[in-house]
């Protein structure tokens, strides 16, 4: 067997395994409002600046647009948001909040706390978290 193709050797399978279980995490804390971990960055981005472009949310959270419009789609038949045409290209939509999307503002305002908590019970602590995230950032640059 080639070394190279060993599974532990990859950097892939490793990113891929931390953010499956980061995202599964999530859920305990977003079972209870109603909403997936994708809805919740959407929701996410919406919090920061209310009343934005598909586009505009799709390049947010470097997503395809024919990625996030299904995701929005359910989202809006959940009562979370409204999608409106843009009124000067009509061709645009525009993504709004509800009162029951910015609601769950409130509701969710614990959960990066909850989970920074959970980590560092694991044996993770606040500064290594801290190591960890320009790090990321930095791959994330050079990969998109």
């Amino acid at each position: 067997m080639y070394e190279q193709l060993k599974i532990n050797n990859q950097l892939c399978f490793r990113l891929y395994t931390a953010a499956r279980l980061i995202t599964q995490a999530y859920w305990p804390y977003l079972e209870p409002l109603g909403i997936t971990y994708p809805q919740y960055l959407v929701l996410m981005v919406l919090w920061e600046k209310d009343r934005q472009p598909v586009n505009d949310i799709a390049k947010r959270l470097m997503l395809e647009t024919n990625t996030i419009t299904p995701l929005l789609q359910r989202m809006e038949r959940q009562g979370i948001v409204v999608r409106h045409r843009g009124k000067t290209d009509t061709r645009q939509r525009i993504v709004s909040l509800t009162e029951k999307g910015k609601a769950l503002e409130q509701q969710a305002k614990d959960i990066p706390e909850c989970l920074a908590g959970q980590i560092c019970n694991k044996g993770l602590d606040a500064q290594q978290i801290m190591q960890i995230i320009p790090l990321l950032d930095k791959l994330i640059e050079v990969m998109y």
